[in-house]
């Protein structure tokens, strides 16, 4: 067997955050090696709790959970989650009591010392705003050398679920994610244009649910709660599993197609603040002539039946 992959998922749980470090966590090919968290779907205090809760319903004690940034770099934060979410930022199943409490250190200290402890070079997880990394590249530049790579769940090429124009991630610190695609790491950005066909249906769900072992059942849990407003509000065909996708994308890379292109984060426009700016066609070098860095792999399709199969098998596996 090949080495599994170290990774630090950055996340804002959100139950798509949850089963996101779920299938993280049920991969044989992938090391979690920490979980720090951003404001974001909630606010920090509660997005912390939730990461350790749902580590706790795994019996995962060792993995430490460091609290991270409570705003942007430099905006007023807006909490994005009530509506989806819920008043927890994870409504829905009943959750464990906390298991352990969160790392003494902060989430950019627990990123640089795993970071610099590390042998292999760490793939991060970005599943939230990208606060917290945007301010490891500001403050660490030197560690991008023992970065492998990001796989992010933010931004999309045509849409956005926020704005017109951006996906909440990204919009709720487009100046952090500015830096974050401009660091010259590698990518892989699954944006909306791949996640809304990364979901679970009403029927499949309930496939997920007669597994029955107790991560099985909290998985449709979750998707229960999560679905309603695909359903309600955005009139969905199932539930879009966003975040769980910046995880298949490293453990079944076979399953998704993308394009090499550049990427930018729009930070001023009037009515495109947040937008990721996805370049598939190389305007600037073919119409200006200047040279732009591929910086990115944007996912535009799934083999969505493969992804539900991967999932459940996943969620099958913690038992």
């Amino acid at each position: 067997m090949s080495k599994k992959i170290p990774i630090i998922i950055d996340c804002d749980p959100g139950h798509d955050d949850a089963m996101a470090i779920l299938w993280a966590l049920a991969s044989d090919k992938l090391e979690l090696k920490a979980v720090t968290t951003v404001a974001g779907n909630q606010t920090i205090e509660k997005v912390t709790t939730n990461a350790i809760k749902v580590l706790t319903k795994a019996r995962r004690y060792d993995i430490p959970v460091a609290k991270g940034a409570d705003k942007p770099l430099i905006r007023k934060l807006t909490v994005g989650g009530e509506v989806v979410h819920g008043s927890s930022g994870l409504e829905g199943p009943i959750l464990p009591e906390c298991g352990f409490e969160p790392s003494n250190l902060s989430a950019l200290e627990l990123l640089i010392k795993t970071i610099e402890e590390s042998d292999e070079k760490i793939t991060l997880v970005p599943i939230g705003p990208l606060t917290n990394i945007a301010t490891l590249l500001i403050v660490r530049p030197d560690l991008k050398e023992k970065i492998e790579r990001l796989s992010i769940m933010g931004g999309g090429a045509y849409m956005g679920n926020w704005t017109p124009a951006a996906e909440y991630n990204i919009w709720a610190d487009p100046e952090a994610a500015k830096v974050v695609f401009n660091s010259g790491l590698p990518i892989i950005m699954s944006g909306l244009d791949v996640t809304h066909k990364a979901y679970v249906t009403r029927e499949e769900n309930e496939i997920l649910r007669a597994q029955g072992n107790e991560i099985s059942v909290f998985a449709a849990e979750l998707i229960d709660f999560f679905s309603k407003y695909h359903y309600e509000v955005e009139g969905f065909p199932g539930c879009t599993l966003h975040d769980p996708t910046a995880i298949a994308a490293l453990i079944h890379p076979e399953i998704f197609t993308g394009v090499q292109c550049n990427v930018d984060v729009e930070v001023t426009g009037e009515l495109t603040t947040g937008m990721t700016v996805v370049d598939t066609i190389g305007y600037k070098e073919k119409i200006f002539g200047e040279k732009v860095d591929k910086n990115t792999y944007v996912l535009f399709n799934v083999d969505r039946k493969k992804y539900v199969e991967y999932f459940f098998e996943a969620m099958k596996a913690l038992n």
